[in-house]
């Protein structure tokens, strides 16, 4: 070790003047170790010394302490010291850099029962396949082609017996004149035709005996075993070298071994290194499942934010699709990256059928199967807790994976169902067996208008709620020790608090309603934003989810988000939430061909790509039938399913909430007064209205009463002295109207 001297200049005193010994050694310098040579491998460590990029667990006693101050004529690099400060830090951060003993899938029962499945389907095929073309492909193949064999077989053997091989040494002599050469390989070709034509002659002859001595004393079948040895044997020798004799079972896709080359020229012409920096592989490239796991640091300053940007320019370098390249963030790192490369696209592939179809039930207390990942790997979903946003553009499989989870929640016999499609589609008729409440479309069918059925659906489940959050708080702790629902209490029918789904596919149609949207909205923003912490959770789907047809004030309120394929990045950002494209999340890469596949965020801590299962048609009807005898067996259909209407208090509308807020001898009220009690009573539905103009508040009044036959007209007053003409209603007409209304009711 050689030493550096750092000389104090401002203390040093003249020579004669300097006391001696050790204290003008402390006085004038500081020794500061410094390596004169690198340590050679394997040499052992100094006490205290560490090796690069490993952490200290055990100092000497001596160490210096680390208190935060640093005092002049300190070296510039800190003391080697413990880092993390904890012994269980550091073994959790050991225990991290471990790879593990088995892969993934055999970990997991489902994962390894696929394998199971995988392997019965890929051999049991292979071997029908093949058992088929013996007797149709490959014997006729060997019949033509024996002769030639035997032909070749003779003219090999001819060739052999009279040294054929020498004969170019042997024209090679003559043409040289080389007299001695020539006798000399002569006479070696003499003897060797000699030798040969014996061996020839003898395993001819032995070859004869014994065939003659098998056709004459042997059993047919091994005659016939012979037979087939010998033809097969011709057979394949005479198969021609350009066209295999046996068919392959299996298509080879196109995948490559990768190499750390190929891996770093990725990244050099993504621009994210360079020849001089170059990139690290703290493990080695493998496979994983389906493809390839590669882990890479980047050089310093660059990070995995810088990777997801340059997304396709890495699917390019490495001569893949980008459908194939999927980059993981690791939480150890800022620049480290790990990748998964796939050997063919696997969003493409279908997930399968739903495993609902063998569920004799659902706990929906529990995470159900939705769905898998990209790899394959079972995704469970879990409505509790939260609200779900489904969109995408049409026909990517959006009502599907929607219906997933209702059907899911609809084999739990104690989970409440209210279903609601906008579009008025096929997809979810069969609901009605279940449904507490149930309604298609936007026009009013057979009598019954959906619009106001969801309206009061909506205004009977907030009433529900809100009862909910006080009879929580009521229930004595042996029954609820936390104040918030458990599995025992929404399952006791007595307390009637059970989870709750409340579905609404193409929610745009309902929010656009002339009339009910504004209340429509405003109830389902409350829903989402308070209602899950009660066992009620909503999920809406559409396929326009700009600010216009589905506002952000009821996206926002969404805890979980799932974008199927869409037009463009921005699109997938309003579903999934601002900033989700630079988190790599962008729905617009998906094809069409991925159909029911999205990208999930929210509902775990993880985001990523879900191939949801496929419930059809014939899949749902058959899944609802077992519900609706669950559902049967357990006393547990209500409302809809059972011809149940509404309760009365929950049928509320416009005229119900104008009639409530008109004061006891008021005989006329202008149209702006009643708007702001509206807001007071039912700010949700209202509060809008009351924060408009004074002109547009009076005509959306006159708007919402307008089909109740009540109109409105000029009403004069004087107020401090001035007349003040607006317009206004008849109080008188209200109750009429609601008089009108209740006997209609009564002869229906």
């Amino acid at each position: 070790m050689s030493e550096i001297h750092v000389i104090d200049q401002t203390d040093k005193e003249p020579d004669d003047q300097q006391p001696h010994g050790e204290e003008n050694t402390a006085r004038s310098a500081s020794v500061l170790p410094f390596p004169a040579t690198k340590k050679a491998a394997g040499e052992p460590l100094e006490l205290g010394e560490v090796k690069p990029g490993e952490w200290v667990a055990d100092l000497p006693d001596d160490a210096p302490d680390d208190d935060g101050a640093a005092e002049e004529g300190d070296p510039v690099d800190p003391p080697k010291q413990a880092y993390p400060p904890s012994v269980t830090e550091w073994m959790e951060a050991r225990d991290k850099a471990r790879q593990p003993v088995f892969p993934d899938w055999m970990k997991v029962p489902d994962q390894r029962a696929a394998v199971r499945r995988w392997a019965v389907r890929h051999y049991s095929t292979m071997v029908g396949y093949h058992a088929w073309r013996v007797p149709v492909v490959y014997i006729p193949k060997l019949l033509a082609y024996a002769p030639r064999g035997a032909w070749k077989f003779s003219a090999a053997t001819g060739r052999w017996v009279s040294d054929a091989e020498g004969k170019a040494l042997r024209l090679a002599a003559v043409a040289e004149e080389n007299a001695a050469d020539y006798l000399k390989l002569s006479r070696q070709r003499d003897a060797r035709v000699k030798l040969r034509t014996v061996i020839a002659s003898v395993s001819s002859f032995i070859g004869l005996a014994s065939s003659l001595t098998l056709y004459v004393m042997a059993p047919a079948w091994l005659l016939a075993v012979a037979m087939v040895v010998v033809t097969g044997t011709l057979g394949c020798a005479g198969a021609p070298a350009d066209r295999p004799l046996i068919d392959r079972a299996k298509v080879t896709f196109r995948k490559r071994k990768l190499s750390s080359d190929i891996i770093t020229r990725a990244f050099q012409v993504a621009g994210l290194t360079s020849k001089d920096q170059g990139i690290a592989f703290p493990r080695p490239i493998g496979r994983d499942g389906d493809g390839w796991r590669v882990v890479v640091d980047l050089p310093y300053g660059k990070s995995f934010d810088d990777a997801m940007n340059k997304h396709t320019a890495l699917s390019s370098g490495i001569d893949i699709a980008p459908t194939q390249l999927f980059l993981d963030k690791d939480e150890s790192s800022a620049r480290r990256v790990s990748m998964w490369i796939a050997d063919r696209d696997p969003l493409a592939v279908p997930a399968g059928r739903t495993p609902l179809l063998g569920a004799t039930r659902v706990d929906f207390w529990k995470p159900f199967p939705w769905g898998v990942d990209e790899r394959g790997n079972m995704v469970m979903a879990t409505m509790l807790w939260l609200s779900l946003l489904v969109g995408a553009v049409p026909r990517q499989g959006k009502t599907f994976s929607a219906r997933t989870i209702a059907l899911a929640a609809a084999l739990d016999p104690y989970v409440r169902l209210y279903v609601f499609d906008g579009k008025a589609s096929p997809d979810w008729r069969k609901f009605v067996k279940v449904a507490h409440r149930i309604g298609f479309g936007i026009v009013p069918k057979n009598g019954i208008d959906p619009v106001l059925h969801l309206l009061t659906s909506l205004r009977e489940l907030k009433a529900d709620v809100e009862d909910r959050y006080h009879r929580l708080s009521e229930l004595p702790l042996h029954i609820c020790p936390e104040g918030k629902l458990t599995p025992e209490i929404s399952r006791d029918k007595k307390l009637n608090m059970p989870l709750t789904l409340f579905v609404v596919d193409e929610v745009q149609e309902y929010l656009q309603h002339p009339e009910h949207g504004k209340e429509i909205l405003a109830l389902l923003v409350y829903l989402a934003r308070v209602a899950p912490a009660v066992g009620v959770s909503v999920m809406t789907s559409t396929q326009k989810p700009d600010d216009k047809a589905c506002p952000s004030e009821l996206r926002d309120q969404h805890q979980a988000r799932f974008a199927l394929r869409v037009g463009a990045y921005h699109v997938s950002d309003t579903i999934l939430g601002a900033g989700s494209y630079s988190e790599g999340l962008d729905a617009s890469r998906l094809l069409k061909s991925h159909k029911g596949v999205g990208l999930l965020k929210g509902m775990s801590d993880d985001s990523g790509i879900v191939r949801t299962f496929l419930a059809d048609g014939r899949d749902a009807d058959i899944i609802l039938t077992r519900a609706t005898a669950l559902r049967e067996a357990e006393g547990t259909l209500t409302g809809d399913a059972v011809g149940e209407a509404p309760v009365a208090s929950a049928t509320a509308t416009v005229l119900d909430d104008v009639a409530t807020v008109i004061g006891r001898g008021e005989t006329k009220l202008w149209s702006e007064t009643i708007v702001d009690r509206l807001a007071d009573l039912r700010p949700e539905a209202y509060g809008a209205w009351a924060e408009m103009d004074p002109k547009p508040k009076a005509e959306q009044l006159t708007a919402a009463l307008k089909p109740y036959g009540i109109a409105t007209d000029q009403i004069f007053r004087r107020i401090d002295g001035k007349s003040v003409n607006k317009r206004g209603i008849v109080c008188a007409d209200i109750a009429k109207a609601i008089t009108e209304r209740n006997k209609n009711r009564e002869a229906s």
